[in-house]
């Protein structure tokens, strides 16, 4: 079952919340008989045609739904160099963490990179994951640094990456992963896991579920 939600803010941010199985009633405001927990789930680059409905996002929410917990994917508002980007998903973090216990962020490419830097102010978060992130995501905002960040204010953190890779620049941030101990999943594939879309999902799930039921 999936219900559209306008996420509260200054910029234009709609969603769509996937949510596990339920015997209970509730609307998408009130959670009333659902899932106590949610991953916010961040598309790819919004130029590059990214959006909620990403496949790698729909596999990862498959995957966490069957596990009982639900999944907000979000469109990005208007194009913002990636400052506006960020200041989305941390709204939509903002408008979960008001309906559900817990709360985890798990991003795909540009917006691997977003979930990054947002989970760095936001230590609440039961855990992170990214999908192929780049090292950047402008000049003026280092994901490397973010990781560090988010690993200083103790939120787990999974980087899944592919290794024949050559749309992202991945390698730093693997390289800094495995400098501070976060956990990496390499899958011998390109940037866009053509083909392995349900496994990366099942890759997402299985390391954000169990922290969500803590």
């Amino acid at each position: 079952m999936s219900d559209t939600i306008l996420i509260p803010g200054g910029r234009d941010v709609r969603a769509t919340l996937d949510t596990a199985a339920s015997d209970g009633g509730g609307d998408a405001t009130g959670n009333g008989g659902r899932a106590d927990a949610v991953v916010v789930a961040c598309p790819p680059h919004p130029q590059q045609r990214g959006h909620r409905g990403d496949e790698r996002l729909t596999a990862a929410s498959d995957a966490l739904t069957d596990r009982g917990i639900d999944c907000l994917r979000f469109d990005y508002g208007d194009w913002d160099e990636g400052y506006g980007e960020t200041t989305d998903a941390d709204e939509a973090v903002g408008w979960a963490a008001e309906r559900y216990e817990r709360v985890g962020l798990f991003g795909f490419s540009f917006g691997g990179t977003v979930a990054l830097v947002a989970a760095a102010s936001r230590p609440e978060l039961a855990g992170v994951c990214a999908l192929a992130p780049t090292a950047r995501l402008n000049p003026d905002v280092d994901a490397v640094a973010a990781l560090g960040e988010v690993v200083d204010r103790g939120v787990p953190v999974r980087v899944v990456y592919a290794t024949r890779d050559s749309t992202a620049d991945w390698e730093p941030v693997i390289e800094r992963a495995e400098a501070l101990g976060v956990e990496t999943v390499a899958f011998e594939s390109d940037h866009f896991f053509v083909g392995r879309a349900a496994r990366v999902g099942e890759a997402v799930a299985e390391f954000l579920a169990p922290r969500l039921r803590e």
